[in-house]
């Protein structure tokens, strides 16, 4: 199984977090987690919290990475496996169940494309090589990332012109060939990759970890345990940019905001902060961010962008805000300049956080003791609350997303739909019902 290059369950790592964690939390606004003593816990304010479904599609692998798009999940998994799941019929199915059931799923020989039958809750279709470390999806494209160096591009199609019945067709392999071919004959094009051989700057050289997309959907951007961020047109599929050494270790997170700025998080325990210069086309180190004691494995934003979440090694989620300058202080609407600074910290994770998503208020964590954690953002910045412990996965939680569940509406709360992945192979969907403030 393949963990990202900062994870380690070792003894000397145990040893390690032990030995800088009191420091840290003298530095660092704390937050107990939800303890279910009565000192700690307060129903008036906890999440009530069931498990929809456990899709069990993929049997013989870990579930790597998983995202939404309209009424279908993409679930990808470390033998090289795409599952789409339509959301809507696993709501009409297990709206009243709890247990678990199979992914009944039928797919074609083809290892390129493959169909979702009648009733069936999906499809899944394979690429030729290399685990699924990412997927996002733009329209009608998905976009994944792999183990094998390599990002594929999937088109995606109603099958017999029924929505709930896909057929995805691979159209392309980045970089492409037409890429690699205007870039192999000019020598400034290469770079050295290691003591005796080189590659263009195109190119990946080891696992693709993150994808993200821009604002405006025209950009995709790439990390990698190579240490480099790659920007590609999404229209023609070329790669426009390469960041190199961008980190001194593997880059295993990354967050992009709408007004342009990238996010990237590294097992050298440092968040680094880039800005696009339009004029010269490329981009530009503005802030690191180092409060972590050990590596980062996840990114994610607030809503409204002001806030960056990171999970680290260290078991601790860190809260980071942005930095106004002198001119917005004074008035002189000077503009965000990428500077930010912690304002506050989340624990009770036992294990390393590997994964983070965002909803409205809320942010949930994924970590390495099987448990997933949903916190909430109260009028303060600067406070949050444990509102429930999901418990249920056999595995590590490698992979989160989540969505306002609108097909629950209810005046006294707001109910939400938690998707999570984990090292035991199985997707759980998760219903959480959030009181008001």
């Amino acid at each position: 199984m393949e963990y990202p290059r900062s994870y380690s369950s070792s003894s000397s790592s145990s040893h390690y977090f032990n030995n800088h964690l009191q420091e840290e939390e003298e530095r660092l606004n704390s937050v107990t987690s939800l303890n279910y003593s009565q000192s700690h816990y307060h129903p008036s304010t906890a999440a009530y919290h069931h498990c929809l479904a456990t899709l069990k599609g993929h049997t013989s692998s870990y579930v790597s990475s998983l995202t939404l798009s309209g009424n279908f999940l993409y679930t990808g998994s470390s033998d090289r496996e795409i599952r789409s799941w339509d959301r809507s019929l696993l709501q009409s199915e297990f709206d009243h169940h709890s247990s678990s059931a199979a992914n009944m799923v039928l797919a074609g020989k083809d290892l390129h494309k493959a169909v979702g039958f009648k009733r069936s809750f999906g499809a899944y279709w394979l690429s030729k090589q290399g685990a699924v470390k990412s997927l996002v999806v733009q329209s009608d494209m998905l976009f994944s990332a792999h183990q094998d160096h390599k990002i594929r591009v999937w088109k995606i199609r109603s099958h017999d012109n029924e929505a709930h019945n896909q057929k995805c067709t691979r159209v392309a392999t980045l970089p492409t060939l037409g890429d690699r071919a205007t870039k192999v004959l000019i020598p400034k094009n290469h770079v050295q990759i290691r003591r005796h051989k080189k590659s263009t700057w195109v190119h990946h050289v080891d696992t693709v970890s993150v994808l993200a997309l821009s604002g405006d959907g025209a950009l995709l951007y790439s990390v990698s345990w190579d240490r480099t961020i790659k920007i590609w047109r999404i229209r023609d599929f070329t790669c426009l940019e390469s960041v190199n050494n961008a980190h001194e270790d593997a880059i295993n997170a990354m967050a992009v905001s709408t007004d342009g700025l990238v996010y990237s998080g590294s097992a050298d325990k440092k968040i680094k902060v880039w800005k696009r210069v339009e004029e010269e086309k490329k981009h530009i180190l503005v802030d690191i961010l180092e409060k972590h004691n050990s590596g980062i494995n996840a990114l994610a934003l607030s809503c409204d962008e002001t806030l960056l979440y990171s999970g680290a090694c260290d078991r601790s989620i860190l809260v980071w805000e942005k930095r106004e300058t002198v001119e917005e202080e004074e008035g002189g609407g000077g503009g965000y300049n990428g500077k930010m600074v912690v304002v506050g910290k989340l624990k009770g994770h036992t294990k390393s956080i590997l994964c983070l998503a965002v909803v409205c208020d809320l942010v949930c964590s994924g970590s390495a003791d099987k448990t997933i954690r949903v916190w909430r953002k109260g009028n303060n910045n600067n406070e949050y609350s444990c509102l429930a412990v999901l418990e249920g996965h056999n595995g590590p939680v490698k992979c989160l997303t989540a969505v306002v569940d609108d097909g629950d509406p209810c005046d006294e709360g707001s109910s939400f739909l938690v998707y999570s992945g984990s090292l035991d192979c199985d997707v759980k969907v998760w219903k959480i019902f959030v009181p008001p403030l």
